[in-house]
């Protein structure tokens, strides 16, 4: 019950931007959720191969991860709130279109312009926050930002699941027809968001601090601090982009493809693949909310570095496993894991990247993670395909596995030990 208070004591702190944008938030990911969980099965259900949903999940990541860095730049120029609320809306109208759309090209083509305007809002959130908060509210708020992303895809991925089911079974309808009405209603959804956004105000600009040279002299701008350079954080972005890249390589082998993993090696049914989903996000809410926690144990890098190690054997365990049962826990304790971590390195990529390159160090990293989901689309698939349900899945999970590894390692050796020596 503390624990519960003190975070409801933390989210009444936040300035009115922060709570207008959680808000917003909340909507956009619900609509999200559903989409996420509903859109493979319906490609599926309109009959058409496996390859399509590869298609349209590495055209959607690729168009992301082409925009982001012009967006970030257009962020910057032109202020948050306006790409954050126009890339939503112009993303809604996107979202019906998909729901409508029968045919591969359009399909794909649609998905790809999804991906263009998503850029927009994923690139200016974390810096919106940012900006709208202080370094000792941060680790804070990217948990509770990430949990409540996490919590409304539980509502999403669930509601998706169990609408399609009800108005298949209750109304008559057909797989697809059942489906793409759940997709309208994520649609709608999404667009509950939009008012919040818009009430957004963009943060002044922050007047150059200035400093006495000695009385009577004058006044005079204080110089930038050493290694706020533009070289050394061009670096330090760099190495978090790598870590980002192995990152969105392993996540773009599997989970873009889970709801299909359990649709096709279990047979699952829409219910089920919605609630387990729903559940895993549920998971990643409850341990983004107990990161901090271990944050004041073992620190920001250990903290992420464990949570990344300790999910790999439940990868593996969903990659073997002939269990439902099993199949499931060891894909709700690996989606807690892996992505609780996701705040904390937010946090410390904040604090030492220079304000005034955070946006170009969001925009590569998000860059990077989406071409790693785009190139790897047509290789989970492709395995699929090549080695069937069992081998596929297993030898494409095993791969993340491997990566995972590499990604930790690097980060603790390249990026931790700068940190821990700082602290």
């Amino acid at each position: 019950m503390r624990l519960l208070q003190d975070w409801k004591r933390t989210i009444l702190s936040f300035n009115r931007n922060v709570k207008f944008f959680l808000l917003a938030n909340i909507f956009l990911q619900i609509g999200l959720g559903v989409f996420m969980v509903m859109y493979n099965l319906y490609i599926r259900e309109l009959g058409m191969p496996e390859t399509v949903n590869g298609k349209v999940i590495s055209m959607t990541a690729l168009a992301t991860a082409v925009m982001l860095v012009p967006a970030g730049f257009l962020s910057d120029k032109f202020g948050r709130k306006w790409m954050i609320t126009g890339g939503a809306a112009i993303t809604v109208l996107t979202l019906f279109w998909r729901s409508t759309a029968v045919l591969e090209e359009p399909i794909v083509f649609v998905s790809l312009l999804t991906g263009i305007f998503m850029a927009f809002v994923q690139v200016s959130g974390i810096p919106f926050l940012a900006e709208n908060s202080s370094p000792s509210e941060r680790v804070k708020l990217f948990s509770i930002q990430f949990a409540l992303i996490t919590v409304s895809q539980v509502i999403g991925s669930l509601s998706g699941g169990l609408l399609a089911d009800a108005l298949e079974k209750f109304f008559n309808m057909g797989a697809v027809e059942a489906i793409r009405w759940s997709l309208y209603i994520g649609a709608g959804i999404f667009a509950l968001g939009l008012p919040p956004l818009f009430a957004l105000r963009d943060k002044p600009p922050i007047p150059v601090q200035v400093r006495e040279t000695a009385p009577g002299i004058g006044r005079e701008p204080i110089e930038e601090p050493t290694g706020t350079g533009f070289k050394k954080n061009f670096i330090l972005i760099l190495h978090f982009s790598f870590v980002g890249l192995l990152v969105g390589i392993g996540s773009g082998l599997v989970v873009p493809y889970l709801n299909l993993y359990f649709a096709n090696r279990f047979s699952a049914s829409n219910s089920y693949i919605g609630l387990i989903l729903s559940l895993g996000s549920a998971m990643t809410a409850v341990a983004a909310l107990i990161g901090p926690v271990l944050v004041k144990k073992v620190g920001k890098v250990k903290a992420l570095i464990l949570f990344q190690l300790l999910s790999i054997p439940f990868l593996l365990l969903t990659a073997f496993t002939n269990s439902l049962l099993f199949a499931s826990l060891g894909f709700l304790m690996r989606q807690a894991l892996m992505n609780a971590g996701n705040p904390i390195q937010s946090a410390v990529a904040m604090e030492l990247v220079a304000d005034k390159y955070r946006g170009l160090a969001n925009s590569m990293n998000q860059t990077v993670f989406q071409l790693g989901w785009a190139s790897m689309a047509p290789i989970a698939t492709g395995l699929v395909v090549a080695q069937g349900f069992y081998w596929g899945y297993a030898i494409a999970f095993s791969i993340t596995a491997g990566l995972y590894v590499v990604s930790s390692i690097y980060y603790y050796v390249v990026i931790g030990k700068k940190k821990l020596s700082e602290d």
